[in-house]
């Protein structure tokens, strides 16, 4: 691993690696820190379930918005991308395979979360966006190879949101949709730049069918 992130701390709270049936990976906002994203567990509430949740240095996985040309944003870009895909390793030699892990960001965690599944796709126990959507700006083509192979994805935003524009919350839905998951798209007007209830509880659920 090098870039940005390298050296970065990960955050754990919940059940160990080795004993957990599930592990969520966590990845927090823009301006939050792993320990904020981390309150989630409380929320969702299973203490059987390893929670992880890298920090990104100086607390921003990349410096513009998500809608700005790819390589304004890169090293830090690819750099977040492979401290998530670091994460997943971990648990994956702790014999948590693809299928035992959530995959759950808010805001611009979101959007890095959301990005990381069409790039490296499999079969994940399933994906969340608070918030989020695929990376790039408008035409940005989506060809992503491979396949999610049924993967459960819920995507759920405000409407308007003062950064995550709903025609990209669909766009993503329709891309991830084209990638064989099978994707719930929540429509929450005048929310705002938060979570609402019933995402964490649609979270919640996905995870008890995960961990069993």
């Amino acid at each position: 691993m090098s870039g940005p992130h390298h050296g970065q701390p990960v955050r754990h709270t919940g059940a160990p690696l080795s004993d957990a049936r599930a592990v969520v990976l966590l990845a927090h906002g823009r301006g939050a820190s792993a320990e904020d994203i981390l309150v989630l567990a409380d929320e969702i509430g299973r203490e059987d379930v390893a929670y992880l949740a890298p920090q990104a240095a100086g607390c921003t996985w990349y410096p513009y918005s998500f809608l700005a040309p790819i390589e304004h944003n890169e090293p830090s870009l690819s750099s977040g991308l492979t401290a998530l895909a670091a994460v997943l390793e971990q648990a994956e030699q702790a014999g948590l395979p693809s299928h035992r892990q959530l995959l759950l960001g808010f805001s611009q965690g979101a959007c890095l979360t959301l990005e990381f599944a069409a790039r490296h796709p499999r079969r994940f126990g399933g994906v969340v966006g608070f918030t989020g959507g695929l990376i790039g700006p408008p035409g940005t083509v989506r060809d992503y190879p491979g396949s999610l192979d049924g993967t459960p994805v819920f995507l759920g935003s405000s409407d308007p949101d003062p950064h995550v524009p709903w025609a990209r919350v669909e766009e993503t839905a329709t891309v991830l949709k084209r990638m064989s998951a099978e994707v719930t798209l929540r429509r929450f007007p005048g929310m705002g730049h938060a979570i609402h209830p019933d995402e964490l509880t649609t979270a919640r659920a996905m995870l008890d069918t995960i961990a069993g």
